[in-house]
């Protein structure tokens, strides 16, 4: 079975993306079947979309931080 190729991981990829194709790899991986090399090539796979799905969130979380800096105790308002 020929080695798979890894996706690069695009910066403009939605992080529910990313989670899905982390899963898909996991689901690779635990299914067995796959040589040596297949199974390296899947988790170095799935370490880059595990660490670009962290990036994601880091920068969702400092977004709401900033949005949130004016008042911690009232984070939104209703409209009126």
């Amino acid at each position: 079975m020929a080695e798979p190729t890894p996706t690069p991981v695009a910066q403009e990829e939605r992080y529910e993306e990313l989670v899905q194709r982390l899963a898909k790899v996991v689901e690779k991986l635990e299914g067995g079947g796959l040589s040596l090399e297949e199974s390296i090539a899947a988790f170095e796979e799935g370490i880059r979309l595990a660490r670009a799905s962290a990036a994601r969130l880091e920068e969702a979380e400092r977004k709401v931080e900033v949005l949130l800096e004016g008042d911690r105790t009232a984070p939104f308002e209703k409209d009126k």
